[in-house]
């Protein structure tokens, strides 16, 4: 079934709706606005009947939540209504406080909502942990299902889990046929309605659940317990009572409710906005809160239930094409004209389907998926405590429950440190060579388990210790290095080999902070970054690199002391910036490098240097491959394209490129395409020389020989420096390698 989801929306609607919005209104609007009303009628009606208020309450949230919200709300498409999230908080303040002063509740509730979107603290409700919310809706499933059952079997819902528990049993044992059999047949149509084809699917299943439920109870020779309406809709208008108790437990039931809707409300949203890619219809969220608020405050002051937008129902309205604000008014005021003028039809219709409904919409409230990321990624116990919480207590406890765990969860992720040592064999001085581990967030809370740990380690032991650490205080660098000296001076040896972002040196010399992404750029170049305290740079480099990665390729180097099998020759020019293993993403073995100024190759074996190397990779090593790398900036390419005389040796190496310079003058393909790419003279010049190069080398005996007889690879490279992107160059063009390895042509 094809959607308007398929493509992102247009920032205004194209062709003719652009200059008659009513067109779009009739062609999009009003067909969604329908859907959406077929959606929401039995659920709201449902909603209602479970949490124990009237069935009008429902139906004025269902109209309000699409008039109110859907005009003042911060969203274009999104839904909002009577929701199931809500029906365990607001079944308890029923139980508790009665009906007109849950009205007044949620007037209190949509008050705070307001308060919300005024401070502008949307987004940090977006900072709970996803698996809180996953549980929450998981337990709000299991209660809704819980209760429910009892209807389905002809009882009445019990307002504890714990109790409709214990009580099934009993219920089984007087069990009513009549409301059984649909309960079942309103889930056996909901389960599977998905399987069948597109064009059925178009009508939405709890409307032809409730219809077809409608109908056999008609039929049936048993009684069916039907919904109770004593009048239409504005006949049930309610005025809301103060709620007599203490004031602290009604703020608290208030809270609940607007922390839920608001959540529920900003979720959907960000779901809905992902579905509709476009940034000038994306939610503006805290104006959403406004619209949810005034919206609970109507619905409350006329007898309404709490309002929050509904994903289910929100993805309706997207599938179903709207554009506009409008198909969500629109489907309130549908709903106005059923409960007015179709009474009857209202009350005709059994509350085992309802229930039937309900349970189904709350046994997909349970996701497998979310059930196994919490595995996954090892929050499993938040997610178990968080609904066990909220089935057998209540939701708001529940969300606390599952916070607290998982801000403990992240303090012991964070603080957690691994130390180990262990013997490694015998070093070099014939004494036993210990290590030492330390990995993850080095703190004064890791000093039990260092100090045991170094405890192991005899006196006169040569020690490497690797640092794996993200984090450093100064409590545990203090002890790391007291402990060091002091085995030195014991006649001990010492070496820190730091791994992690944060270097010792960094502990000592300022206060303690997460790692520098310096340290990612010196992972991949080494000690890159020179300081005008370093008197000997390279000196200072070979320190690093004991530090820091000598333990890491020694092993690889072990493996390679008796020779060397490289893939390829690379040419490339002497310009220090530059790092072929770098940008071949290749290591110590990979390449057999030859640089020259200007990644040049003299024809007819002018220079021996090249010719050496040619013969010895060739026909000595077997490389499977040659490749020419240029870059952009190149001062060689620079001089020769200003014929730039020195008077020195260097002029006469420059020559051996005048081919290239020629070539470009020329019109050499690849000139052009560098020039339609958007490369300047200069760079041009260097990618036909590359290409030049590519031709000199296929000439050359020994290289074509192995083409012809081992199917060597030419290759040619160009590195934009500023862009630090590798361009493919051929004889005849320019391509761009992406990040998976395919080519795109660039020209």
């Amino acid at each position: 079934m094809s959607t308007d989801t398929d493509q992102p929306p247009r920032t205004s609607l194209p062709g003719p709706a652009r200059r008659d919005p009513w067109a779009a209104l009739v062609r999009h609007d009003l067909p969604a606005s329908l859907v959406v009303f077929l959606v929401s009628l039995p659920l709201s009606i449902g909603i209602a009947v479970a949490v124990g208020a009237p069935v009008a309450a429902g139906l004025i949230a269902a109209v309000v939540g699409g008039v109110v919200a859907g005009l003042l709300g911060g969203s274009t498409l999104q839904v909002s209504g009577p929701t199931a999230s809500l029906t365990v908080v607001v079944a308890e303040s029923i139980s508790q406080f009665g009906w007109t002063a849950t009205c007044f509740i949620t007037m209190l509730a949509g008050g705070l909502q307001i308060l919300f979107g005024l401070s502008r603290i949307a987004r940090g409700v977006l900072a709970i942990a996803p698996v809180v919310v996953h549980a929450m809706l998981a337990g709000i499933g299991i209660v809704i299902a819980l209760q429910q059952v009892h209807v389905m079997l002809g009882g009445n819902s019990l307002s504890s889990s714990w109790g409709s528990i214990t009580a099934l049993p009993h219920q089984l044992a007087s069990v009513h046929p009549g409301d059984l059999c649909i309960g079942l047949v309103v889930i056996a149509i909901l389960v599977g309605w998905r399987r069948l084809p597109d064009p059925v699917r178009q009508v939405p299943a709890p409307l032809v659940a409730v219809v077809v439920a409608t109908l056999l109870a008609r039929v049936l020779p048993v009684r069916v317990e039907r919904i109770t309406l004593n009048g239409s809709l504005l006949n049930e208008l309610r005025l809301p009572q103060v709620p007599h108790g203490s004031w602290a437990t009604v703020a608290l039931m208030a809270l609940t409710i607007a922390l839920i809707a608001s959540v529920e409300t900003l979720l959907s949203a960000v779901a809905v906005d992902r579905m509709r890619q476009n940034a000038a219809r994306r939610t503006d969220l805290d104006r959403e809160l406004l619209g949810q608020g005034a919206a609970n405050m109507v619905s409350g002051l006329i007898g309404g239930l709490p309002v929050a937008a509904v994903i289910v129902r929100s993805i309706a309205n997207v599938n179903a094409g709207a554009r506009t604000k409008a198909s969500t008014m629109l489907h309130g005021l549908w709903i106005l004209l059923f409960s007015v003028a179709l009474v009857d039809v209202v009350r005709s219709i059994p509350k085992a389907a309802l229930a039937g409904l309900l349970i189904v919409v709350g046994i997909q409230l349970i996701k497998l998926a979310h059930i196994r990321r919490a595995q996954r990624t090892g929050d499993l116990v938040v997610y178990a405590a968080t609904v066990l919480v909220v089935v057998f207590w209540n939701l708001l406890l529940g969300m606390l429950v599952g916070l607290a765990l998982v801000f403990a969860l992240l303090l012991w992720r964070v603080v957690r440190v691994s130390v180990v040592a262990e013997e490694s064999g015998m070093g070099p001085s014939n004494r036993a060579r210990w290590r030492v581990t330390v990995d993850g967030s080095f703190t004064f809370l890791a000093l039990p388990k260092l100090t045991g740990e170094l405890a192991k380690v005899p006196a006169d032991a040569d020690v490497v210790v690797e640092m794996t650490v993200d984090f450093m205080d100064h409590a545990a660098y203090d002890a790391l290095r007291e402990w060091a000296d002091h085995h030195r001076e014991e006649g001990g040896a010492v070496e820190f080999v730091e791994v992690g972002a944060v270097r010792m040196a960094d502990a000592a010399a300022g206060p303690s902070a997460r790692g520098h992404s310096r340290h990612l750029l010196d992972d991949v170049l080494g000690p890159w970054r020179r300081t005008a305290t370093d008197v000997d740079p390279v000196v200072a480099g070979v320190a690093a690199y004991h530090r820091s990665h000598a333990h890491v390729v020694r092993p690889h180097l072990g493996v390679l002391r008796d020779g060397q099998e490289p893939d390829s020759l690379f040419v490339t020019c002497a310009d220090s910036r530059i790092v072929p293993n770098v940008i071949t993403n290749s290591g110590p073995g990979d390449l057999f490098t030859v640089r020259n100024v200007g990644n040049l190759i003299p024809r007819d074996a002018q220079d021996s240097s090249m010719e050496a190397a040619l013969i010895y990779a060739l026909d000595k090593l077997d490389v499977r491959s040659v490749v020419v790398c240029g870059h952009s900036g190149c001062g060689a390419m620079g001089a020769l394209h200003s014929e730039l005389v020195t008077g020195s040796q260097l002029d006469d190496w420059l020559a051996h490129a005048r081919p290239s310079l020629d070539r470009f003058r020329l019109g050499h393909p690849v000139g052009i395409a560098a020039a339609a790419a958007g490369f300047g003279p200069v760079d041009q010049l260097g990618m036909v020389n590359v290409a030049v190069q590519l031709e000199t080398l296929y000439a050359h005996p020994v290289v074509r020989r192995g083409v012809q007889e081992r199917g060597v690879v030419l290759s040619g490279l160009f590195f934009d420096i500023a862009t630090a992107r590798v361009v493919e160059v051929t004889v005849d063009g320019i391509a761009e390698i992406d990040g998976v390895g395919r080519v795109a042509q660039l020209a």
